[in-house]
């Protein structure tokens, strides 16, 4: 499962709401909230939308992407 708070906080900072993400990324509030709870998988084609309109750096693309959540267990 990945963390998903810094791509949270900045829909948010772009788009005011993820309702108004959702509406230039076509996809559904549930499917993002979905994705964000871990229940979903972005394919490709989404991941390189959602870095055009979310205007992520390349070298940050991992840190909202591909971040792995730690458990309060393992730490």
């Amino acid at each position: 499962m990945y963390e998903t708070n810094k791509l949270r906080g900045r829909i948010v900072e772009c788009f005011g709401s993820q309702r108004a993400f959702c509406k230039a990324a076509n996809k559904s509030i549930s499917f993002v909230s979905q994705y964000m709870n871990g229940g979903k998988f972005l394919n490709q084609k989404d991941i390189d939308l959602w870095i055009r309109l979310l205007k992520i750096p390349d070298d940050e693309i991992n840190a909202y992407f591909f971040t792995h959540k730690v458990h309060d267990s393992e730490t």
